[in-house]
């Protein structure tokens, strides 16, 4: 099991700044390590990617240094413990409402008693069987692996304090397009009861001393991180459509 560079920033209060990538491409993992991102969130709730295509992007990952999040499905044990036994590092949860869903969540990433993951020989993370031994594979795993849960519902944000008492969630992720829409603002995060529930989330999380996460664009990285936000990532179309726009005006 590497080490989870990525967690480590976050412990120490530095932001992690990654991209999310909806369709399968260990080329554009590449690219992104190369361009200097900390992390990539392999997205499987939104895009295209498979299981053996999150394997692939991991073993991209690690080749340039970066830490593979993937993002599941669903909240279900089963999507998130394939997702660990491809090699992600750790996971970023969607749907997370209540103190079980976030207990579900912990229990599918880590290994232990009461764990829902399930211990195999023999996988990607295990180094294919031909690392260290079991046990002390099974403890590095539980330190380096990372837990975020997404608080994008307003039943969610009802139970927040209970969900930031769950042990073992390292990043609280506002996810700002889902709970616009379930606050009757579909798509619309700057309208002002939104835009006061999200901060009032934030606050709540740092106030806890935990790690509070939300995307952002080049045009509001500031802001976020103003916000005390520390795990932060854009979207690939984002830099693409970007990067594109600079470089067509430049043609007049």
């Amino acid at each position: 099991m590497k080490i989870n560079r990525m967690k480590e920033k976050l412990a120490r209060g530095e932001p992690a700044l990654g991209c999310s990538v909806m369709f399968a491409s260990p080329q554009i993992v590449e690219m992104l390590g190369f361009a200097g991102f900390d992390w990539v969130l392999i997205d499987c709730e939104h895009g295209s990617i498979g299981a053996a295509d999150v394997e692939l992007m991991a073993m991209a990952a690690d080749a340039v240094g970066i830490t593979p999040i993937a993002r599941p499905k669903t909240n279900s044990a089963s999507d998130i413990t394939s997702l660990m036994d491809r090699g992600a590092m750790g996971v970023q949860v969607p749907h997370v409402n209540t103190a079980e869903d976030a207990r579900r969540a912990v229990a599918s990433v880590k290994f232990g008693p009461g764990a829902m993951r399930g211990l195999a020989a023999g996988t990607r993370p295990d180094s294919w069987g031909l690392g260290a031994r079991m046990p002390d594979f099974a403890q590095r795993a539980n330190a380096q692996s990372l837990v975020c849960v997404q608080i994008e519902h307003q039943t969610a944000l009802e139970n927040l304090e209970a969900i930031l008492a769950v042990d073992g969630i390292d990043v609280f992720f506002i996810g700002p397009s889902d709970l616009s829409q379930s606050m009757g603002y579909p798509g619309n995060a700057k309208a002002q009861p939104v835009a006061e529930a999200i901060d009032r989330a934030l606050a709540s999380i740092i106030a806890a001393g935990r790690t509070p996460g939300m995307p952002a664009t080049a045009d509001n990285l500031a802001e976020i991180l103003g916000k005390g936000c520390r795990y932060i990532y854009t979207h690939l179309p984002r830099l693409i459509g970007a990067g594109a726009a600079d470089f067509l005006a430049r043609r007049s």
